[in-house]
């Protein structure tokens, strides 16, 4: 890894166990204003205050006048809307150099394998990655199996896709947790490079989010990158906060889930 890759990675793979807390506010393009990213100031300084590591936004955001709190910036360049007669094919909407005009960390890339588009979805990846070396840029890949037949939490389908963004150039790779603790510990065995796992559509159960945190990090995972679990909980802080007691200070999921109860009863 080049120095400045290294020097921009630790704003956001940090402390001491060189893992993170990131959390992706990118819906806007592909689901419009839905909850949590309406005030997109107000959330991002709440998840701050959580002790999330970084963001992942487009291009528009990062370009407001600035966030209240310090905290490591990711743009993503790629885009699609729920509107497309393939939501699925992802295309480039900005460029490095860009991204870090507007004072990126590092960049990050959609790919969704087994989608009818792929080929072009891995050429972008390549081009962006070349990009990413020259600048020296950290580049996180989001590598999702999609498509007919394809089961996307299958551990052949997460191998394949974490392998492939690691290949490709990827420094961190985000994927799709298979749901045990024994097959994604075979997933990160064979992706070279750092995973941080996605949190998914929002689940209506904290306790079964933070046990799939604790099973990932147990796993061998780096961290997480979850968005709508996250930004849409009903006190994101406090959310935030959990997920970084099981991915910074190895606390369990079941402490993780006292802490959010005993703030939810001083709350109230």
């Amino acid at each position: 890894m080049s120095i400045g890759k290294r020097i921009r990675i630790e704003r956001i793979m940090k402390k001491d166990n060189d893992n993170a807390v990131i959390v992706p506010m990118d819906h806007g393009v592909s689901m419009g204003p839905i909850g949590g990213l309406i005030d997109m100031r107000r959330t991002i300084d709440e998840v701050a205050e959580g002790g999330a590591d970084a963001i992942v936004v487009h291009k528009g955001i990062a370009s407001l006048n600035g966030f209240g709190r310090d905290i490591g910036l990711i743009i993503h360049l790629s885009g699609s809307t729920s509107l497309a007669p393939d939501p699925n094919e992802k295309v480039g909407v900005c460029g490095v150099e860009e991204a870090i005009k507007l004072g990126a960390d590092a960049v990050s890339v959609h790919v969704n394998l087994g989608s009818k588009t792929e080929a072009r979805q891995l050429a972008e990846l390549g081009r962006i990655s070349s990009e990413c070396l020259g600048w020296g840029v950290p580049l996180l890949a989001m590598m999702y199996p999609r498509g007919d037949g394809i089961d996307p939490f299958s551990e052949r389908a997460v191998s394949i896709a974490t392998r492939v963004g690691a290949e490709l150039g990827a420094d961190i790779v985000k994927t799709n947790f298979t749901g045990d603790v024994e097959s994604f510990r075979r997933v990160v065995r064979g992706c070279p490079v750092p995973i941080v796992v996605a949190g998914g559509p929002k689940m209506g159960n904290e306790a079964e989010l933070l046990q799939m945190v604790e099973m990932a990090m147990d796993a061998g995972a780096r961290g997480v990158a979850i968005g709508r679990n996250i930004f849409q909980a009903r006190n994101p802080a406090k959310m935030t906060k959990a997920i970084a007691m099981i991915v910074h200070d190895n606390a369990t999921a079941e402490e993780a889930l006292e802490f959010l109860n005993w703030m939810a009863i001083r709350v109230e």
